[in-house]
């Protein structure tokens, strides 16, 4: 098929963007969402994701109540069942698996260990933890789906926000994240010609919303709208997109956070390839939540939809064009100087010559040869480590 797309300077283009994606990093955060998520945890559009997540919190209700008020009970019929009695709530409520761990921590007994018992000396060993919690509150969140479920139960601080309200924020700048807005499902790589296909049809295996029963994940680029930061040795445009992710949970087991960042490409099983720039901020769910949610992340991700591009040009182009080294005693005094053994300098600077042909010279060249040589870092705080230097010496230069 014909790829359509836009260029920078708004000219139609009728096929796929070439990158290379041997710049920058790459980051598995959002191939690791699509590979553990089973089909009922992926949905096709925004809306359909808002219209799930919403009428689940919908029919849930959240109360804080006496610890030491809430009643264990047995199942003698099944030894596996255990229930729950919470004051305003007549009827038996039966806690989820997470919600199950949750109770566990708060009255300080090891879950793993209580989910062998028997439900009968589960049950005792909870009362007994309920009865003689030092917080004295619990926050419990219910949900009624024909059988009331316990989904979440933590601390009488707990500041929730709710899953449907992440990605009613997404939807501001995005819409129903299919293509009527700029920010949609992402493309995909081909690995054959190096080009990036910004439009493949959103199915259950190309698609990046997620929800669960306990979280919710969104990823979204906008490829259709490169963006060229200097060129290539080849003499060909070095070609990025903007994209973004962002998560939740609204029964505790995450905190809430977005990243933003400029990639050069996404392939089929979602890793991001060749990323710059890339920032997150995160919220945890702690007593005033939901404010700093309404007046730090979702003013942050407007931000970054409606932001313009020429700053980070600009640090690219600053970094490509300022010249540190131009011997190779000075390549490895530089390296020396940020803290970089003789045998990693050497790496660093090998696997620069291997991929441009020449020694670096540029803050860019030895920021990419840093990326690139974390990649291939087994270990990953290592990784991380290295990849936050070229990210601190990028920025020095702009």
């Amino acid at each position: 098929m014909n790829i359509i797309g836009t260029s920078q300077n708004g000219q139609t283009v009728e096929s796929g963007f070439r990158v290379d994606i041997s710049r920058g990093e790459r980051i598995g955060r959002v191939s690791s969402e699509w590979f553990s998520r089973p089909d009922d945890e992926r949905f096709l559009s925004l809306t359909e994701l808002y219209d799930a997540v919403k009428a689940r919190a919908d029919r849930a209700k959240a109360r804080t109540v006496e610890s030491r008020a809430v009643r264990v009970e047995a199942s003698r019929e099944d030894a596996e069942r255990l229930s729950l009695i919470v004051p305003g709530q007549d009827a038996p409520i039966a806690p989820t698996h997470w919600s199950f761990g949750q109770l566990c921590s708060l009255v300080g007994a090891p879950a793993t260990y209580m989910r062998q018992l028997p439900a009968p000396l589960a049950g005792i060993n909870l009362q007994h933890g309920l009865l003689s919690h030092r917080a004295e509150l619990v926050k419990t969140l219910e949900a009624d789906d024909g059988r009331i479920e316990l989904r979440a139960v933590t601390g009488p601080d707990y500041g929730r926000i709710w899953d449907h309200e992440l990605v009613a924020a997404v939807m501001k700048i995005a819409g129903n994240g299919t293509g009527d807005t700029m920010w949609k499902v992402p493309g995909v790589l081909d690995w054959a010609t190096m080009t990036h296909n910004p439009f493949v049809d959103i199915t259950k295996d190309t698609t990046t919303l997620y929800a669960s029963d306990r979280d919710v994940f969104l990823f979204l680029v906008d490829d259709t709208h490169p963006i060229e930061a200097g060129r290539l040795p080849n003499g060909e445009p070095d070609l990025y997109f903007r994209g973004f992710y962002c998560w939740n949970s609204e029964v505790g087991s995450k905190t809430l956070g977005i990243a933003s960042f400029y990639l050069r490409a996404v392939c089929m099983n979602r890793n991001l390839w060749g990323v710059e720039g890339f920032e997150e901020i995160s919220i945890r769910h702690s007593k005033f939540a939901a404010q700093r949610f309404a007046h730090e992340a979702a003013p942050a991700l407007t931000s970054f939809a409606n932001s313009s591009p020429a700053p980070f040009i600009a640090g690219i182009k600053a970094a490509r064009e300022k010249i540190v080294a131009r011997t190779d005693e000075e390549r490895e005094s530089f390296m020396r100087k940020r803290g970089f053994s003789k045998a990693e300098t050497g790496k660093i600077i090998e696997t620069v010559l291997q991929e441009e042909g020449r020694p670096p010279e540029s803050i860019f060249d030895f920021v990419q040869g840093m990326t690139a040589h974390a990649r291939a870092k087994a270990h990953q705080d290592s990784r991380l480590e290295l990849e936050a230097k070229a990210k601190t010496l990028l920025e020095k230069a702009a």
